[in-house]
């Protein structure tokens, strides 16, 4: 496995501080996620993640011996702690327990983490993972509030199930995620980005049309993928406006966020956002939405066994949109998420809603489409059309992009 220099950490050199709490296999997958992010990296263990993990599994995965004390002879003869504390562009701690978040606040330096996280002059980046009472827990809200004030990024914790069958606040974010919110911050390259000056209006995740107090019409968009598309379009230099439907992701840096729920918010707050330069509609809007609203709850009647709801069409926000002569729009991009036949009905859709560019994808399938970390696509455009293979969606949005880019110039 190489790093790719073309990656969102494209060149970075990260050091990786594992340290010893379950989740510490989860930098495993991590350490794969920054090398197919472009990243070149070096792992250093605490005592504790040894005792989940091997120093060998780091080894294969990072091409570099894993570092594990600060008493190794043959590395601390030329001083090596110091030398692995330059050579880093940024410090990640993954997992970071209560106990070195509570070390690193405090500035303590009695094992080969904590010292590498005390020399270094990079950037940090905290990832913490531990059971929620501890998370949640005085000393630890205060040592992660020291560490925010000192200017460490702290990504996550996740709420969800924890190792030892609770369930809250503590659980690690998952890799890719990780490598999200790392590229997220990540400078500018030098110069003038692919969408410098551009105004780009993003919409992601689902829409809920309610039936009552208690129900709603849904579908499993994460909303993933627009909000890697619109991290990507921040990051390279374009005033991004997302428009994210009920989604529990993070806001990307440089981007401004507009809320909403249902399809007919969702088009009002496009319709707001426009003028613009680019329209990016990854979002999955419901189709139908119920007629009418019920203020009580919906209840179970009399002896049938069938309920009917009567629905009608929500507005077809992205061949609206397309369609505006008011809208200043140099370059619409649609998504398509089908189960059979997506290059037909990409094209057909390609043509019926007057679009630049739409992007499909095959749903319904294990580790891929909504809800998963990962995707494949295919990309068509009036006379052409590019495959992007299976890869973090992080990924494919960086490489959308700059096929957006490359189709404004066309």
């Amino acid at each position: 496995m190489t790093a790719s220099a073309t990656g969102p950490l494209g060149g970075q050199r990260i050091l990786l501080c594992v340290g010893g709490g379950i989740a510490a296999y989860k930098a495993l997958e991590l350490v794969r996620r920054l090398r197919e992010a472009g990243a070149q990296v070096q792992v250093a263990m605490t005592a504790g993640a040894q005792q989940f993990v091997t120093p060998l599994s780091f080894q294969a995965l990072s091409g570099h011996p894993a570092r594990t004390t600060l008493w190794d002879s043959s590395a601390e003869q030329a001083m090596g702690h110091l030398e692995l504390a330059r050579w880093a562009d940024r410090v990640v701690v993954a997992p970071a327990t209560a106990d070195l978040l509570a070390r690193l606040a405090h500035g303590l330096a009695d094992d080969l983490v904590s010292t590498l996280c005390l020399a270094t002059e990079a950037p940090l980046a905290v990832v913490p993972a531990m059971n929620h009472r501890m998370w949640q827990h005085p000393a630890t809200v205060a040592n992660v509030a020291v560490l925010r004030a000192r200017g460490a990024q702290v990504i996550g914790p996740d709420d969800g199930p924890l190792a030892e069958g609770e369930s809250g606040p503590g659980r690690l974010r998952e890799p890719d995620a990780i490598v999200a919110e790392l590229a997220s911050t990540t400078a500018v390259q030098a110069g003038p980005g692919l969408l410098q000056g551009l105004k780009v209006v993003v919409s992601a995740g689902p829409t809920y049309e309610d039936l009552d107090p208690v129900r709603y019409l849904g579908n499993r968009s994460s909303g993933k993928m627009g909000f890697a598309v619109a991290a990507s379009a921040a990051r390279q230099g374009a005033q991004v406006v997302l428009v994210a439907g009920p989604v529990q992701l993070e806001t990307p840096p440089g981007v401004r966020r507009v809320d909403v729920r249902s399809a007919a918010q969702m088009r009002e707050a496009v319709s707001a956002a426009l003028p613009a330069d680019i329209y990016i509609g990854a979002a999955a809007v419901a189709d139908y939405t119920p007629r009418a609203f019920s203020p009580n709850k919906i209840k179970k009647t009399g002896t049938g066994e069938t309920l009917a709801v009567d629905l009608v069409r929500t507005p077809d926000i992205l061949a609206e949109v397309a369609r505006r002569e008011d809208a200043g729009l140099k370059l619409v991009v649609g998504f398509a998420a089908e189960t059979d036949n997506i290059a037909d009905y990409a094209r057909q859709k390609l043509a019926a809603k007057r679009l630049d560019l739409i992007v499909a994808n095959r749903v319904g399938v294990p580790g891929a489409g909504f809800e998963s970390d990962d995707n494949a696509m295919t990309a068509y455009w009036p006379g052409g059309e590019r495959d992007f293979p299976p890869a973090p969606k992080v990924r494919l949005a960086d490489g959308l992009v700059e096929l957006v880019a490359q189709r404004l110039q066309a």
